[in-house]
């Protein structure tokens, strides 16, 4: 082989190597900044901590803000009749796809856009509201993760029973004018534990809950529960706050709520939940389908115990409901 034709395949072999390496880059698109809109009908301040979740594993991903996203962040502040205007406006906007929080925030994004990608940071029930087609194959353009959350509310109201063996009656705070999809399987087995559930819709503002423990104190429950989701998330020091007041024993959705104070949690792990959709943003932002996508379910699950919290309302907690926590705060 001749030094000219060495020359040439080397120079064709050079030529491969660049082009191999420029394709991805062009797929991404170099100096794009994709915008980002995130839906949540809490406040940012309560939002905060699973947000930076969220925002962390995007930046392991490559995906820094400033850099080649920007975010355009919309919060309802508990007020659920303002997502449609909400949505309205990032539609306007024409991000480049929207990041939702709950089943509320998801169905307000997917009547407003059929063509934008909506990735649920977590949703409840996505198939039984109607949100996705199946888990394997969602179709249309929403995906993300689902929290499983009608299932375990069943489960917190038998840890209740276990943490409080003469419980009688438990106050469950549902958000006013909500939907009863999370509550089929808990009404179901409240008579089964011989608990009566005692529901209580719920304004989501200082009177209004307020209001509500004032009510179950009056109708005599032992302890309470509130559905999950983002309306009571983003009130949870609140909710801390006034079941030290009424010294009532609470059971909540999430680990947040009892490293503000409360006293058990028994959920999914959000965190893990908000850095699943990262990943999903990182493909959809790559070229990925979102209903090719199947949605992920929780596999990550918390029972978080807080002693400090039962001793200030006076609650022995049993042994053998310690001992199957995964962590207890002392």
């Amino acid at each position: 082989m001749g030094k000219s034709t060495i020359a040439k395949v080397f120079g064709f072999a050079l030529c491969t190597i660049v082009l191999a390496l420029c394709i991805p880059a062009q797929a991404q698109q170099p100096g794009k900044i994709f915008r980002i809109g995130y839906l949540d009908s809490g406040t940012a301040s309560g939002s905060a901590v699973l947000v930076d979740a969220f925002r962390q594993e995007l930046s392991k991903l490559g995906w820094i803000e400033g850099k080649n996203i920007a975010f355009e962040r919309r919060f309802a502040e508990g007020k659920t009749e303002r997502l449609p205007e909400l949505v309205a406006d990032l539609v306007r906007l024409k991000v480049d796809l929207i990041v939702v929080s709950g089943t509320p925030n998801a169905l307000a994004a997917k009547k407003a856009t059929t063509t934008i990608p909506i990735v649920m940071a977590y949703a409840a029930d996505p198939v039984g509201a109607g949100l996705i087609a199946s888990l394997a194959r969602p179709g249309g353009n929403v995906t993300g993760t689902s929290s499983l959350a009608p299932e375990l509310n069943t489960k917190r109201l038998e840890i209740l029973k276990d943490a409080i063996p003469k419980l009688a009656a438990v106050g469950l705070f549902r958000p006013a004018g909500g939907s009863d999809f999370q509550l089929k399987e808990l009404r179901a087995s409240a008579p089964a534990l011989k608990v009566k559930l005692e529901e209580i819709d719920t304004q989501l503002d200082a009177k209004g809950l307020e209001t509500a423990f004032q009510t179950v104190k009056h109708k005599q429950v032992n302890a309470i529960m509130t559905t999950a989701g983002r309306p009571f998330f983003a009130q949870r020091k609140r909710i801390i706050e006034l079941a030290v007041k009424y010294r009532l024993p609470a059971i909540y959705s999430q680990k947040e709520y009892v490293d503000e104070g409360g006293l058990m949690s028994y959920g999914a792990d959000y965190t893990d939940l908000y850095r699943k959709a990262a990943h999903y943003v990182d493909k959809i932002l790559k070229g990925a389908k979102p209903g090719d996508l199947p949605v992920q379910q929780a596999t990550k699950f918390e029972f978080v115990v807080n002693l400090k919290a039962a001793k200030e309302i006076g609650l022995t907690i049993p042994v053998r409901v310690l001992e199957r926590a995964d962590r207890v705060i002392r």
